[in-house]
């Protein structure tokens, strides 16, 4: 959740942005911030760089978790979550991320740990994912699922 903040912190934006004001607020930042606008100043230039890294990595995030987004991907991540089966599952810091057989890919945002811990302790992950992960927390695809 820490990273939800401050990439909204960062691009100036509260939770109930949707795509389109996201979208004008990040090319408004980039006008300001690129690197092109720094032609005589090595300085400005290395800052503008970064800057626009950082407000590059934040739109993409914000997008990725954008209620539009989640919505228009969902029939795929419903049949992703039904018919794949869990790979593999890593946690760090509050982010749960899940690879399924298919290929496909999702973090999980804050996560608690003891949930964490029972999801290790658990005989069959995905029944534990259905009731207890899939629907409950903000997520974002992290890799596609492999094309048949």
């Amino acid at each position: 959740m820490k990273r939800i903040i401050a990439h909204r912190k960062l691009l100036g934006v509260d939770k109930t942005a949707d795509l389109k004001e996201l979208k004008s607020v990040y090319r408004n930042m980039m006008k300001e911030f690129h690197p092109d606008r720094f032609i005589n100043d090595e300085d400005g230039k290395l800052v503008a760089e970064e800057k626009s890294k950082q407000v590059i990595e934040a739109y993409h995030f914000l997008v990725s978790i954008a209620p539009e987004t989640i919505e228009a991907a969902l029939p795929e991540y419903t049949a992703t979550v039904t018919n794949s089966q869990i790979l593999h599952f890593s946690y760090e810091k509050r982010i749960l991320q899940l690879n399924f057989v298919d290929g496909s890919s999702y973090e999980y945002f804050g996560v608690p740990e003891n949930l964490y811990a029972k999801l290790r302790n658990s005989d069959i992950p995905a029944r534990f994912c259905r009731r207890h992960i899939y629907h409950e927390f903000v997520y974002r695809k992290v890799a596609k699922a492999m094309e048949a």
